[in-house]
C-alpha cells in the first residue's frame, strides 16, 4: 500500500530507460513459468495427431483451404466438436487460419490452411523435400491475397455436398476427388477443369470434370472452355462428362441454347445451385446437352473411361480416396 505522505509518482518503479542511462535487463520472477516454443518437429506432436488430422492435412494441400462447415461435413459430426479440434491443431502449428473479407459481405468465415507442420508431413509422406517456414507462410499469404476465394469456395462446395450425401447413404462414395492444378498435371497440362471427381454409386462409377460457373462470365467464355476437353478426348484422355454447375435456372437455359454444336464429341451436363435442394447434385438434375428429355442423377451421366495412359488418369486406386487414410488398415505415417 502506498504511503500518503509520499508524492505520487508520475512513472513505474525501477528501470526508468533515461537518456544515456542502459536498461536493466528484465527477469522473469520466480514461479512464472517459461513461455513454451511452438514445437518445430512433427515427432513433437505426433503423440497428438489422430488419423483424422493426417486426412485434413492431405486435404488442405490439395484444395488449399476449407472452411470450418466444410470439415465438418467431412469430418465431424458437430461443428462445435470439429471448431474444438481445429483449435488444438492450430495452436500446435499443425495448420492455420484466416479470415477473409470480401467488399459489400463483410467478413466470410474462418478458412483454415496448411500450416508449417501439416504442410512438413504431406510433403515427408510424398517422399518430397519439405518447405521451409518462410515458404510456408509465403504460400499463406498469397492465398490471403488470391482474388478467387469466391469460385475456389463454391468449387469445394460441389464435392463437399457430395461427401454430406456419401455420409448418409452408404451405398455412394466420393472415390477421387482432385483440385483442376493436379488433373492438369496428369494430362499434360491440355485442360484444367475447376475440379475432378469420380462418383460411385451402387456398382457404377462416373468420372467428371467440373466447371463452376458464378454467373460472370459471358457465355462465349462457358463454351470455349471446351475445346481444351476436346483437345484432351483426341489425345487419348478419357471422355468423361463436363459438368456445369451453374447459379440460376435462367442461366441454364440460355447457356443450352448457345451449346448446339459446341458440345459435339463430347458429353457435358448442366444444373443449378438453386435447383439442387433437397438432394443436392448427386441426384436427378443433370441435364445433358443435345439430350434433354429428362434429368438423370449424377451416377447415370454417360462416361467412357478408355485406357489408362499419359494422358488418362484412369480409374480411382484405393490411395486416391481422399478418406482412405481413415480405413483400419491404413497407417497415416507411411505412404
Amino acid at each position: 500500500m502506498p504511503n500518503p505522505s509520499e508524492p505520487t509518482r508520475n512513472i513505474p518503479l525501477g528501470d526508468t530507460s533515461r537518456p544515456g542511462v542502459p536498461r536493466t535487463p528484465q527477469t522473469r520472477p520466480a514461479g512464472t513459468p517459461r513461455r513454451r516454443r511452438p514445437p518445430d518437429s512433427l515427432r513433437e506432436i505426433s503423440w497428438r495427431l489422430e488419423p483424422r488430422d493426417y486426412v485434413l492435412a492431405h486435404l488442405l494441400h490439395e484444395h488449399r483451404y476449407l472452411t470450418t462447415a466444410q470439415i465438418t461435413a467431412i469430418l465431424f459430426t458437430a461443428e462445435r466438436t470439429c471448431r474444438n479440434r481445429l483449435d488444438v491443431l492450430r495452436k500446435i502449428e499443425f495448420i492455420d487460419w484466416f479470415m477473409p473479407v470480401r467488399p459489400g459481405a463483410g467478413r466470410l468465415p474462418v478458412h483454415w490452411l496448411p500450416g508449417p507442420l501439416s504442410a512438413r508431413y504431406v510433403a515427408l509422406h510424398r517422399g518430397e523435400r519439405p518447405p521451409t517456414a518462410k515458404a510456408v507462410r509465403e504460400a499463406q499469404d498469397a492465398l490471403v491475397s488470391s482474388g478467387h476465394l469466391h469460385h475456389n469456395d463454391g468449387t469445394n462446395q460441389f464435392f463437399i455436398d457430395l461427401f454430406t450425401h456419401a455420409r448418409s447413404d452408404p451405398d455412394t462414395r466420393l472415390a477421387r476427388w482432385w483440385s483442376g492444378r493436379t488433373f492438369a498435371g496428369k494430362v499434360q497440362n491440355i485442360a484444367r477443369p475447376d475440379g475432378h471427381g469420380v462418383w460411385r454409386e451402387h456398382d457404377r462409377q462416373v468420372g467428371f470434370l467440373l466447371e463452376y460457373d458464378t454467373g460472370t462470365e459471358v457465355h462465349s467464355v462457358l463454351t470455349g472452355k471446351l475445346a481444351a476437353y476436346r483437345k484432351l478426348a483426341a489425345s487419348g484422355g478419357p471422355r468423361w462428362p463436363v459438368l456445369f454447375w451453374l447459379p440460376t435456372t435462367a442461366r441454364e437455359t440460355n447457356f443450352h441454347r448457345r451449346l448446339n454444336g459446341a458440345a459435339r464429341g463430347l458429353i457435358v451436363a448442366t444444373a443449378t445451385r438453386a435447383g439442387s435442394a433437397g438432394h443436392g447434385p448427386a441426384g436427378p438434375m443433370w441435364k445433358v446437352a443435345g439430350n434433354g428429355r429428362r434429368r438423370v442423377r449424377l451416377s447415370e451421366l454417360p462416361c467412357r473411361w478408355g485406357e489408362t495412359g499419359g494422358y488418362n488418369p484412369g480409374p480411382p486406386t484405393p490411395e486416391q480416396d481422399p478418406l482412405y487414410l481413415l480405413r483400419d488398415d491404413t497407417d497415416p505415417s507411411t505412404p
